[in-house]
């Protein structure tokens, strides 16, 4: 029964983490290895970006849903998540963040020394980030930061230096992350003004929401396509980018008039295929460029 019981924990503790959602910002990762090293990173380095990814995101996440209990218990859309449930202790959840922050720690340290030096402030910004809803507006802003960590990061995993490629394609993850958590927020803006909660929905109402996050996403096309031009992109890169303004602008269609219906598939399908087609581009492209040399 005991190891049935721990069994439980873990997947409730998976599932409170949405594990699956490292997807988001993963790919973002890979692009900035790629375009770092021009070519392939070697395996090892590939490996250490992925555990810090899942370390950073396994702390950042449990320290959300840890901070949030209260509230979560209080809207009806949250009430059933794992800790306000009571489906998982408060002891377990601890721990994974312990956990969390150990891998991402470790990792950090096996990218070299100024990943190693940096990890604190990306802990700082990444564990904030559940703090901001209480004080500010800007909260979307923070989580985009918390995300455009992510290839900045590897980046400095491969150079141990910040180029401005890198601070370009991490602008455009900011912009893009706080654009599509705009529209999520459209969910709770009620409950968050009732709850003394900062969010743009709540406080510029869902007309000027829409608006604010359709000029973040325009940002962060603009933004993705200058980081073409930077790393000189042929082909493929500029087919990817094509599409991913192709799902963009589905979303916002998604979502046109405050509509909630298809929120899930706005915010979840949508968004998953971002980065993996930004990457998948220039993937192609450098598969192409190495194997037949044709770009």
């Amino acid at each position: 029964m005991a190891t049935k019981k721990y069994f439980s924990y873990l997947r409730e503790s998976t599932d409170m983490i949405k594990f699956e959602h490292t997807v988001f910002a993963l790919p973002f990762a890979f692009l900035a290895a790629l375009a770092a090293a021009r070519g392939l990173p070697p395996a090892r380095t590939l490996l250490w970006i992925v555990a810090a990814m899942v370390g950073a995101r396994t702390a950042a996440m449990t320290f959300n849903r840890l901070v949030d209990e209260d509230v979560d218990a209080q809207n009806p859309r949250t009430a059933m998540r794992a800790l306000p449930a009571g489906r998982l202790p408060r002891w377990a959840a601890w721990l994974m963040l312990g956990l969390g922050t150990l891998l991402f720690g470790v990792a950090a340290g096996a990218l070299g020394p100024l990943c190693w030096k940096l990890s604190p402030l990306a802990l700082l910004i990444i564990l904030g980030y559940s703090l901001c809803k209480r004080f500010t507006s800007l909260a979307h802003l923070v989580l985009g930061l918390s995300l455009a960590g992510a290839p900045l990061g590897a980046w400095i995993a491969i150079t141990n230096r910040i180029e401005p490629p890198a601070w370009v394609l991490a602008g455009g993850v900011l912009c893009w992350t706080a654009g599509f958590d705009i529209l999520y927020a459209l969910q709770d803006q009620e409950f968050d003004r009732r709850a003394g909660l900062r969010s743009v929905p709540a406080r510029l109402g869902t007309t000027w929401s829409l608006w604010l996050s359709r000029t973040l996403h325009l940002a962060a096309l603009a933004l993705w396509g200058l980081f073409n031009l930077q790393v000189g992109s042929h082909l493929f890169p500029w087919l990817a980018w094509l599409v991913v303004a192709g799902i963009l602008a589905k979303e916002q269609w998604l979502v046109r008039g405050g509509g909630l219906d298809n929120i899930n598939q706005a915010f979840f399908t949508m968004n998953s295929l971002v980065g993996l087609v930004l990457f998948s581009g220039h993937f192609i492209e450098w598969l192409l460029v190495r194997f037949s040399g044709v770009a």
